[in-house]
């Protein structure tokens, strides 16, 4: 990839980060009345996508972002108030964006029609404004401004800058052009240009990506500072620039760091370089935020790299067990303590995988919003726990289920106004999606204050849809019946629309938790509202197992997922009526899994007194795994299998061990399926 393919590339990730702050400032706004703050926000993230498309020749984003940089510039300064119908098409707005941004990004070149009903919106609007130069449509292809009618030109007076632009050699490097900004100012006024050559060094030693150029400009417009000072956002950072309104009324000296706050008015008080130097320093004494962007393939390369430590770490300490300290007491100090900063250097390079779920989270009011409009409620969406951060290769697989229980949540969970105010409870209703670290796992729950689930609904859809039989109806429990709305096919919508009704959104739900090691917990409460509970993994790449001995195999159980461990004693282990076993623990009846049975391991323990149950739990259900001997507790590095392999139950991937043996990881969900036909009611007779 050349030098211009990273920038291009930079700039489109920075593009989709300010599309998504945009969309959640849109969001905060209500129909009336707006902080300013929020305002010179929304403006900020337009002009910073509208800057750098120039650059790299996305002419229909400059055009239509300068429509609407237009438009926003307006709002903040008083000229166009806000309402619904604004924010509506502010939204869409972004929209276009999103999309022009995709088609730039796999190098398609938009129609020069698309989005144009929405900038012709954002013109109609833009126009209201009763001191406002009315817009016209018609713009030009190598101009980023749109054509003022000259008759009802502003009758301000002109105003006369200075501009003396330095920029440093390292401008062209941030994809910045000084011939970009120069054709800006000439957009807005009349501009005479005097180049300073006195920089350029001999033809031989010019480097063709620095620049040596320094420009002395004249400025006649009608234009606030506050519009010129606008062209020169971008390269704050990377000039020295003055400039001087009307012989010297104004004089500024831009280094490094100029915070658009400084410059929201017209006020032409000097802000000297001694006071700005103050200034920063007292702001960097206060707060310093140093970042790098790095590609997401050197980050998987690199924790790849680290679990292979990890494996050759564990083998060389397993090697060093069996040597006398009193004659390798160095070699086996030196061993630990690579083991320690092993770990230490894997907790920091998983730290680095790690991302907020608030990437996710953010999208959600822009759906809910969407939804409550479409669905004629009145919702409000709730966000807890933004900050709690996940394994990027898990946020990755959970936008779908997270959008699947929202829209289940506003359709079928969240009553019409007039419902709810018959139940007495308030015309809006509410789903708050959350986040939180609870031992060892990520637990993102959707509730909401709606109808919950009608059980005899669900029933009597189960039954006829055939999921259930009469029969296995009437010995299901509450929770069991709960846990039908994640049957395939199942759906409670009486008609299909664009929103519910085809019967697939839960069931995908569940199976996508499930591929990422999780799983869902339901707790409803009918009449009152509905509590989704996700639990999924920190981690897809390592995790904290137990290693067991079944004959001569070996397998790891994920420590998370277990509760105790206990050797039974004699007759302590029942045989109920459909010949599966049991064992009473505390009052509890917990079925049994005979790893051996299911995997088919000769030479093993067959009598339960005689080898040791794990007891373990997943999606809220205990059962216990029959093996032979535990071998200790490692951490162990996930690695994948391939297709056939997946195909054998109870089995989520493999690892090495110490001794380079290879053992399999256990699949908690998929053993609790094969043991389910074991569960029992606490009440039913054990033989």
């Amino acid at each position: 990839m050349d030098e211009l393919e990273r920038f291009k590339a930079t700039y489109i990730e920075e593009c989709k980060e300010l599309l998504t702050d945009m969309e959640e400032h849109l969001l905060s706004l209500n129909g009336e009345h707006a902080e300013q703050e929020e305002l010179n926000a929304i403006f900020r993230c337009a002009h910073s996508i509208k800057g750098g498309a120039g650059a790299f020749g996305f002419t229909r984003i400059r055009k239509f972002t300068h429509v609407l940089e237009t438009l926003l510039d307006d709002m903040r300064n008083g000229k166009i108030s806000l309402s619904q119908e604004v924010i509506d098409i502010l939204l869409e707005s972004n929209d276009i964006l999103i999309n022009l941004i995709s088609m730039a990004e796999s190098n398609t070149e938009p129609d020069r029609e698309f989005g144009s009903d929405i900038e012709k919106e954002l013109i109609k609007i833009a126009n209201r404004s009763s001191d406002k130069k009315p817009i016209s449509h018609n713009q030009d292809e190598n101009s980023s401004v749109v054509h003022i009618d000259s008759e009802s030109a502003q009758s301000d007076r002109k105003k006369f800058y200075n501009i003396k632009f330095s920029p440093h050699k390292d401008l062209l490097s941030t994809g910045n052009e000084p011939i970009l900004i120069i054709r800006e100012l000439r957009s807005i006024g009349t501009l005479d240009v005097k180049t300073s050559t006195k920089a350029m060094p001999k033809l031989h030693e010019m480097n063709p990506i620095e620049c040596y150029l320094n420009f002395d400009m004249d400025l006649e417009s009608r234009e606030p500072l506050s519009r010129v000072k606008e062209v020169f956002e971008f390269v704050e950072d990377n000039c020295d620039l003055s400039i001087s309104e009307d012989a010297g009324l104004f004089s500024d000296t831009i280094a490094t760091d100029i915070k658009e706050s400084e410059f929201v008015n017209d006020n032409t008080t000097p802000i000297t370089a001694e006071k700005k130097q103050k200034d920063d320093t007292a702001s960097n004494n206060n707060q310093s935020v140093n970042s790098i962007r790095v590609d997401v393939d050197k980050i998987d390369r690199l924790v790849n790299l680290v679990g292979e430590l990890v494996i050759t770490q564990v083998m060389i300490n397993a090697q060093t067990k069996a040597l006398p300290f009193e004659q390798f007491g160095s070699l086996v100090v030196g061993v630990e303590e690579l083991a320690h900063h092993t770990r230490e250097l894997q907790d920091a390079v998983m730290a680095v995988r790690m991302q907020p779920v608030k990437s996710i989270f953010s999208r959600m009011p822009r759906l809910v919003r969407d939804l409550a409009k479409k669905l004629n409620k009145t919702i409000n969406l709730e966000l807890k726990g933004e900050s709690t951060e996940v394994d990027k290769t898990i946020i990755e697989q959970l936008s779908d289920p997270l959008t699947h229980l929202i829209r289940n949540s506003a359709d079928h969970g969240i009553e019409s106004a007039q419902e709810r105010l018959e139940a007495g409870k308030p015309k809006e209703g509410t789903i708050i999606l959350s986040a939180e670290h609870r031992s060892g796992k990520i637990v993102i729950g959707i509730e909401d204050d709606g109808k919950g689930i009608d059980r005899n609904k669900v029933l009597k859809k189960a039954i006829e849809k055939g999921i259930v039989s009469e029969e296995e109806a009437d010995s299901l429990s509450e929770s069991q019946i709960d846990y039908l709305i994640f049957a395939p096919g199942f759906s409670t919508a009486a008609t299909i629309s664009d929103v519910s009704g085809r019967g697939v959104g839960m069931d995908v739900v569940k199976k996508n938790i499930e591929n990422i090691g999780g799983y869902v917990d339901v707790n409803n409460d009918p009449g009152n509202g509905l509590m989704i509970s996700i639990y999924i993994p920190l981690t897809l790449a390592i995790l904290d197992g137990m290693i067991v001995s079944v004959g001569q195999e070996h397998y790891i159980i994920p420590i998370n997922n277990i509760l105790e461990t206990l050797r039974p004693s004699h007759n302590e282990v029942k045989t109920i009526a459909d010949s599966s076993d049991v064992i009473n623990i505390r009052g509890e009846f917990i079925p049994l899994l005979y790893l051996h049975r299911l995997f088919n391991i000769p030479n093993s323990e067959t009598e339960p007194e005689k080898a040791l149950i794990v007891i373990v739990e997943t999606n809220n259900k205990k059962y216990g795994l029959i093996v032979d001997e535990l071998l200790g507790q490692q951490q162990v590095v996930i690695k994948s299998l391939d297709a056939n392999t997946k195909c054998v139950d109870g089995i989520s991937g493999a690892t090495i061990l110490g001794d380079g043996r290879v053992a399999l990881i256990l699949d908690m969900i998929k053993l609790l399926g094969l043991s389910s036909k074991n569960l029992v009611n606490k009440n039913k007779k054990v033989a």
